[in-house]
């Protein structure tokens, strides 16, 4: 069952062609500039970086109010947060049991195929994010980063194991459109990760991943189970099913409550965060909805290297 929210979700925020301008730009930016022309110029990345502003300051306009409402005590912040798991955007989405008891194989495919084209990198936001933290939320994101590392082992990094299942589906070869709410959610968590006054916002989508991440997985890991996908490629979404909630309850203890309660004006900025991610998320999974239950996936013609 869905569970009501009083924000609206409206559509993208950015002409899908912005979106799908800034998704490539992006790419290219955090690529490794091996010869020249894979060099963004300032005058490039000065007027990207004034989009993504423009970007997370509309965005914010349709959170702010709800975001207003959360205590600036820590404790009462920390079970306010908590309560966006049932309460906020997108949180019960009938999307996913469908995923774990329907949908069909190419269905599933294209589900996919817009989540890894929407993952922005757990490990790098984590990264970015926690420059200059104070030392107890830092130590609790290096935790995070390092489970995301797979603990120093190259067969447990979170990153490759999601590449592992896209390459045992054949999703590139689906050449599936991409929809603009998917490329807008990597996107968004990018610039909250890459501009410095975002900081706190990147803390509250972060933990908002987190905490909502586990239940969405699980259905996920069901589904992929049901279509007979094996246990090594779908690892991806059966660890984060379980691993997640410990990360949760971590990250809501030694990184939520620390830092409202050092710095209590940072709460209404760490909800709007939370509020931030949970919406574009809940307008990605409509538009699923919408592109599933109502046409053949096989009606996509554009190829995934359109984000490229």
């Amino acid at each position: 069952m869905r569970t009501p929210s009083h924000l609206p979700l409206g559509g993208a925020r950015l002409a899908p062609a912005t979106t799908l301008s800034m998704a490539r730009y992006n790419r290219r930016r955090l690529a490794l500039p091996i010869a020249a022309e894979d060099i963004t110029s300032e005058a490039e990345e000065h007027a990207h970086r004034q989009l993504e502003i423009a970007f997370v300051e509309a965005e914010r306009d349709v959170v702010r109010a709800r975001a207003a409402e959360a205590p600036r005590d820590a404790r009462a912040f920390v079970a306010w947060f908590e309560a966006l798991k049932e309460l906020g955007p997108g949180q019960g989405d009938s999307l996913f049991p469908w995923l774990a008891e329907h949908a069909p194989e190419e269905a599933m495919r294209w589900f996919l195929a817009q989540e890894v084209a929407g993952e922005a990198g757990f490990d790098d936001l984590v990264a970015l994010t926690q420059l200059k933290m104070p030392p107890g939320p830092k130590l609790e994101l290096a935790r995070n980063y390092w489970d995301e590392m797979g603990q120093g082992h190259r067969g447990g990094m979170h990153g490759p194991m999601l590449s592992r299942l896209a390459e045992e589906l054949d999703l590139e070869a689906m050449g599936v459109e991409l929809v603009p709410e998917s490329l807008a959610l990597g996107n968004l968590m990018l610039a909250l990760a890459m501009h410095r006054r975002y900081v706190f916002h990147s803390i509250g989508a972060l933990g908002a991943i987190e905490l909502t991440a586990p239940g969405r997985a699980e259905h996920v890991n069901a589904g992929l189970r049901r279509l007979g996908v094996p246990g090594e490629a779908r690892r991806y979404f059966a660890l984060h099913a379980t691993l997640d909630v410990k990360h949760s309850e971590a990250w809501n203890r030694e990184v939520l409550a620390p830092l409202v309660e050092q710095y209590p004006a940072s709460a209404p900025l760490i909800a709007e965060g939370a509020l931030l991610r949970l919406t574009a998320g809940a307008r990605c999974f409509a538009r699923y909805r919408q592109t599933l239950w109502s046409r053949p996936v096989a009606d996509a013609r554009p190829s995934l290297a359109a984000a490229s």
